[in-house]
């Protein structure tokens, strides 16, 4: 099954044009987003409205067909986070440069290493950003 345009375009609404997982607004990553499967297609996962979100092209690539993660602090497997059910604050919050992202749980930390979202070139990108006043979204402060 194909997902319609005019689903991504709902998926894009809903998001508020951000990746679900680093918050990246589309004006700031130099590709389409796309539209990730929550729960992969690999897994079981629909293309259903509900099963899709919105994600930058850095991390989708790395949460490709994963499903869970490993939490450092505890070595368990650990769902990752679902930016369509959970709310991203209950989850990571910024440090103080206001770029590095922290997972304040273990779905957090675990999706933080899977995704590899503060990996060098990301955490750098959005350091300049923060410079700029366009990174991080406001209503996440």
């Amino acid at each position: 099954m194909t997902i319609s345009e005019r689903l991504r375009q709902t998926i894009r609404e809903q998001a508020k044009y951000r990746c679900g997982y680093c918050l990246m607004h589309q004006r700031h990553v130099y590709a389409p987003m796309e539209i990730d499967h929550l729960n992969p297609r690999s897994h079981g996962g629909s293309d259903d409205e509900e099963n899709l979100w919105l994600a930058c092209p850095f991390c989708n690539i790395y949460k490709s067909n994963l499903a869970d993660g490993v939490d450092d602090a505890t070595g368990e497997r650990i769902p990752l986070f679902n930016p369509r059910r959970q709310r991203w604050l209950d989850h990571f919050k910024f440090g103080i440069d206001r770029a590095e992202i922290i997972g304040i749980t273990p779905c957090g930390r675990a999706t933080l290493k899977a995704l590899r979202i503060n990996d060098v070139d990301p955490l750098e990108y959005r350091r300049l950003l923060v410079k700029f006043s366009e990174y991080p979204p406001k209503e996440y402060l």
